[in-house]
């Protein structure tokens, strides 16, 4: 294994920026094992709207994070991290180098920081209150109240992910402590941290093509198979993008157009707060893919671990 003894190697992004394939090409060169960090890819039949590495590629690199959970499960950052945390532990005990590639960077902090995190435990009846406020007046109203009291869970929970919205209000209202930030001293790595990025333009044009790329693969397909197979259409995994807006669709409630262009318009917005939420971690170092070809930004981060 290249890099400091012990070392973690993050490779993330917004969406769509080119994350995955840059993380193999990495993985191959440092004799390195993939840790995803996407909070949807942990479920399994979640294949194409993930677009989850391909089982050639998992069969020639090891991947960790991908398949976890049933899609009618909730699968939370505690989760991923005790999995994680264990699956590191293996990887570096056979001499390998542990690589976080991913978009989810709340898990990526968790995970890295050792965040200790608070147990979900049974329904509270704060918790209830708060989801009944929610499904009656909207839960806008409980996004703007993160907003004030917790900004980093506010950036970091999707729009859509009302139970994690929730949770980060119950902590809050409950300890009167943000859920993310209670870090042990002991459990963290040392971590070269890398930020892949592109052109506003550029990235928005992979986001355009990422969409009907799912589309022609057979997502409404997908998605059509989990509802067959009993998932619920409010489950967690369907909250993801280009699912929420299938399943509106296969409901009847959305065209075709209006799906896509939803799919679009959502995606856009995830990549924006990916953006800003990464550019809080003040140790990462960037990388503009418009500027760098694929080849010689791989070797810039591969060198940056043999240094």
């Amino acid at each position: 294994m290249d890099g400091p003894d012990g070392s973690l190697l993050v490779i993330a992004g917004p969406t769509a920026v080119g994350k995955t394939a840059i993380g193999l090409a990495v993985a191959q060169a440092l004799e390195g094992e993939i840790i995803s960090a996407d909070s949807q890819a942990v479920y399994r039949g979640l294949d194409i709207g993930t677009a989850k590495a391909s089982l050639s590629d998992r069969e020639r690199t090891p991947h960790h994070g991908i398949d976890l959970a049933d899609p009618g499960s909730a699968f939370s950052v505690a989760d991923f991290q005790n999995a994680m945390t264990q699956a590191i532990a293996d990887i570096q005990r056979r001499d390998r180098l542990p690589i976080i590639v991913g978009g989810t960077g709340l898990w990526i902090r968790a995970l890295v920081r050792g965040f200790h995190l608070p147990e979900e435990g049974r329904p509270s009846p704060l918790r209830s209150r708060l989801t009944r406020l929610g499904e009656q007046e909207g839960y806008d109203s409980l996004r703007r109240q993160l907003r004030v009291v917790d900004p980093d869970s506010y950036q970091a929970i999707g729009a859509n992910d009302h139970r994690r919205l929730v949770r980060a209000l119950e902590v809050f209202m409950t300890t009167g402590r943000v859920m993310i930030r209670h870090q042990s001293e002991t459990s963290g790595f040392p971590v070269v941290y890398w930020v892949l990025t592109r052109s506003i333009q550029e990235l928005r044009q992979r986001i355009q093509q990422r969409t009907e790329r799912m589309i022609h693969e057979g997502l409404t397909d997908e998605v059509h198979e989990l509802l067959r197979a009993g998932v619920s259409p409010h489950a967690q995994s369907l909250t993801a993008i280009g699912y929420r807006e299938t399943v509106e669709w296969l409901y009847g409630r959305l065209t075709a157009v209006e799906r896509d262009a939803l799919i679009t318009r959502h995606t856009n917005q995830l990549a924006k707060r990916q953006l800003t939420w990464f550019r809080a971690e003040k140790n990462a170092r960037w990388l503009d893919l418009s500027a760098w070809p694929e080849e010689a930004a791989i070797l810039k981060i591969v060198e940056s671990m043999r240094s």
